[in-house]
């Protein structure tokens, strides 16, 4: 692993028999100097591995990520190390796959011809390149090096719906996404979005390598939840499309097994207090962080139910739960207060369409009696309160160049403001750009 965790590649060994490795570089995780790697396409640097006739330009984030996954060590072992080490135990002509989804495939795409260069114990073994979901690392003459080496196969996986494979050749085709019914369209918003991003690679121009492997050829499968033409479902969408899950599924594979999740917590303590964790995959030996901090203190009730003792802390924080498996993604009934208000929530809206004037009923949580609900940024006329239901009547929509007709419904409270998901969504039935 990287410093700031950053980039990871794993070593595995197939024990079926069939004498063969994989190398798996993961992909895209939330922290900063990833992201950062992810968008730095607008710079180019050489890439120039040994017996590769002249460099040729690779993005300079890329060029980042490669440099850290090759160079990093466990207990001072290298991964080619770690690999030449596994060759030497194997028999003769052992298959050594490199692989790698999201950024990790764009990784695979320069891992995997370093280790070609490289003298290996028993012979050089067969190489496969597999990547899946993967942005370009660099321009032609990159893909064509690639292409060129001996490879057992050289494939690239992709969605035809999903937005990172396009990057970063074809990105501006995805404005045309997704076909109504059943969404969600681009809207305006989302065409500045995509024409941003387009633009990011500047005058240099990227192309795939490999053979192409197209895994479906219809908008399929989707998620419903987020079809309504807004940013948000959109960007939701685009989500669905590039996880994980949804490429094992288009592949015939199963999902893998899900890590712990967490859906509520208390809400409301100070340091030292026992707070109860409601979820799924819990295990003994599990650690719980509270923000940054970790709870020095759990007890594992049920594999549904714990108890965590708060840390030292200030503010409001994600409780989020790590196991063997994996951690839990911060949600939003999952937040803890540090000895104040608990945080608002908006869980659902009744109807989810209409007109201005018309009646709303907006559930959640913790709604206190200085609630005021916003339709985007119009304040809504309050009817009747109660801590988990608020009435209210739907205000006149802000009509503007590049406004969506559908609206998050939030609600502000306490000093908190709920905050935006496809739960508390409302789509204007009556809609008139000028």
């Amino acid at each position: 692993m990287s410093p700031g965790n950053a980039n990871m590649a794993y070593l595995a060994k197939n024990t079926d028999g069939s004498n063969s490795f994989a190398v798996a570089i993961r992909g895209t995780v939330g922290n900063v100097p990833d992201l950062l790697e992810d968008l730095d396409v607008g710079t180019v640097v050489p890439l120039n591995l040994a017996g590769m006739p002249s460099p040729v330009p690779v993005s300079k984030g890329a060029m980042k990520a490669f440099t850290q996954v090759v160079t990093m060590s466990t207990a001072g072992v290298t991964l080619a190390q770690a690999l030449g080490t596994a060759l030497a135990q194997a028999q003769p002509n052992p298959t050594v796959y490199v692989t790698g989804h999201s950024l990790g495939g764009c990784i695979a795409t320069m891992v995997a011809p370093y280790l070609q260069t490289l003298t290996w114990p028993n012979g050089r073994p067969n190489f496969e390149l597999h990547t899946f979901a993967a942005p370009t690392a660099g321009g032609e003459g990159f893909a064509s090096y690639v292409d060129s080496l001996e490879w057992e196969a050289n494939e690239r996986h992709y969605n035809m719906n999903d937005l990172v494979p396009q990057a970063w050749n074809n990105l501006a085709a995805a404005d045309q996404w997704y076909p109504s019914p059943p969404g969600p369209a681009a809207d305006d918003d989302v065409k500045a979005v995509i024409s941003t991003l387009a633009g990011l690679p500047g005058p240099n121009v990227y192309v795939q390598p490999g053979k192409d492997d197209q895994l479906n050829n219809t908008y399929h499968p989707y998620d419903p939840n987020v079809v309504k033409q807004s940013t948000q479902d959109f960007m939701g969408q685009v989500a669905f499309q590039h996880a994980n899950s949804t490429y094992l599924g288009l592949l015939g594979a199963p999902d893998v097994q899900s890590g712990p999740v967490v859906t509520l917590v208390t809400p409301v303590g100070k340091a030292g207090a026992p707070i109860e964790i409601v979820g799924s995959g819990f295990e003994q030996g599990v650690v719980v962080d509270f923000g940054t901090v970790s709870s020095t203190r759990n007890y594992v009730m049920r594999d549904d139910v714990m108890i965590a003792w708060a840390p030292e802390g200030v503010g409001v924080v994600d409780i989020r739960v790590t196991s063997s498996l994996g951690t839990s993604p911060a949600v939003p009934r999952g937040q803890f207060a540090y000895g104040g208000s608990a945080p608002v929530l908006v869980t659902a809206i009744s109807p989810d369409n209409g007109r201005a004037g018309d009646q709303v009923q907006v559930k959640g949580v913790y709604f206190g009696q200085d609630s005021q609900v916003y339709f985007g940024d119009k304040l809504a006329e309050l009817i009747e309160y109660g801590t988990e239901q608020l009435l209210v009547k739907a205000p006149t929509a802000t009509i503007a160049l590049g406004k969506s007709a559908t609206v998050n419904v939030t609600v502000l409270s306490s000093s908190y403001s709920s905050p935006a998901s496809p739960a508390d969504e409302f789509t204007y039935l009556e809609w008139h750009q000028p």
